[in-house]
């Protein structure tokens, strides 16, 4: 079940979600979802000396991007057809009963700008700031400045506690990231 604003809050002040630093609920909260906003850190992929990615070969994810750390105030330009890593400005951390999923925002999509691929779910236990995979399909180069509202997370409840959650898997590849997170993929069996 969508968790509306009140229970949003709710399971804030309770703890079961955890968001550092505090959200402004006034600004960021919405009817059914919590606006996050985005940080200083960007990766870019080094196109113009890597041929191919292998998600077989760990040597393949070697030196596959670069960051780039914005000085306060100053914008990142995400030009039409590129596609860059970042991560939210806050840390989450969901409880073994809740998911949560990230989404764009509306105003932000209607200038072309995608927030993620493909991972949108966020698994009970995660606690870490969110890598965002965005990319600007638009025409037109979008700045983009650390602090801005970027997205929004949606959370639900879980029929039951996980048994085993994100945190406690042995396997989890990107527990506690507090930076934008390039693909494990290689972990993969």
């Amino acid at each position: 079940m969508l968790l509306s604003d009140q229970d949003i809050e709710k399971y804030i002040q309770q703890g079961e979600i955890k968001i550092d630093p505090a959200p402004d609920f006034e600004k960021q909260l919405g009817p059914a979802s919590l606006d996050l906003k985005l940080g200083n850190e960007f990766k870019l992929f080094n196109y113009s000396t890597i041929s191919h990615i292998d998600p077989r070969d760990k040597k393949t994810f070697e030196n596959l991007t670069k960051m780039i750390k914005l000085e306060d105030g100053k914008p990142f330009i995400l030009h039409p057809q590129e596609f860059v890593l970042a991560a939210t400005f806050e840390k989450v951390t969901l409880g073994n009963t809740i998911g949560a999923r990230i989404e764009g925002r509306s105003s932000w999509g209607r200038l072309g700008l995608i927030i993620h691929s493909t991972a949108g779910y966020v698994d009970p236990g995660f606690s870490g700031r969110l890598t965002l995979e965005m990319t600007n399909i638009g025409q037109i180069p979008i700045l983009l400045y650390g602090g801005m509202r970027i997205c929004q997370l949606a959370f639900e409840t879980l029929s039951s506690p996980a048994r085993i959650s994100y945190s406690e898997k042995k396997d989890s590849k990107y527990v506690g990231d507090n930076l934008p997170q390039e693909s494990r993929l290689y972990k993969d069996e």
